[in-house]
């Protein structure tokens, strides 16, 4: 929430689910990222649509995919060391599966859902990198302090908020979205 927002245009009002009075947890049965993301989108729209309310409802649901592992966390990336889901363990487990091996090239992927007027859209970005050694970094959260964007030496961790924010996965998703609503007069 606080990643999109801050990447937003000042034009957008975002509420999370808690500002709605959404308080369940959303269960990510989608066998992807895109199925889990209008999964969460069409699951708050239901929700609003039974109060009356008609509002553009936005979805996200990123993973890290790492190519030696065959796409694996991906769609399992925030519960990859299993419940209740930890980021310190998701780390420690990849570096495991990792041990010993020298193909390291991952990619992060964001899937945004919007749920526009009755219809979905999907937005789509994509960071490639690969994944460090250890962990490094203070900033970010998730798989922050293991990923190398390509074309840098430190992981997003170490590159902090700003850096993150004008190249990541979520950025390019949210991008795409912005050219969609420029060209979709709502």
């Amino acid at each position: 929430m606080e990643e999109v927002t801050a990447m937003l245009p000042e034009q957008f009002e975002l509420k999370s689910m808690k500002d709605l009075g959404i308080l369940d947890e959303i269960p990510e049965t989608g066998k992807t990222l895109q199925e889990n993301a209008e999964l969460k989108a069409r699951h708050v729209y239901g929700r609003l649509k039974a109060r009356g309310i008609d509002a553009f409802v936005l979805a996200d649901d990123s993973g890290l995919e790492v190519k030696a592992l065959n796409g694996a966390p991906g769609v399992y990336s925030a519960r990859y060391a299993g419940e209740p889901k930890s980021d310190v363990s998701n780390n420690t487990k990849l570096l495991h599966e990792l041990k010993n091996n020298t193909k390291r090239e991952a990619r992060f992927v964001t899937v945004l859902s919007l749920i526009m007027n009755g219809e979905t859209h999907a937005f789509e970005g994509e960071l490639k990198g690969t994944i460090s050694y250890e962990p490094r970094g203070n900033h970010g959260f998730g798989y922050d302090p293991l990923f190398i964007p390509r074309g840098y030496r430190s992981t997003l961790a170490e590159l902090g908020e700003g850096v993150k924010n004008s190249i990541s996965h979520r950025a390019e998703a949210l991008k795409k979205l912005l050219v969609f609503f420029e060209s979709n007069p709502h």
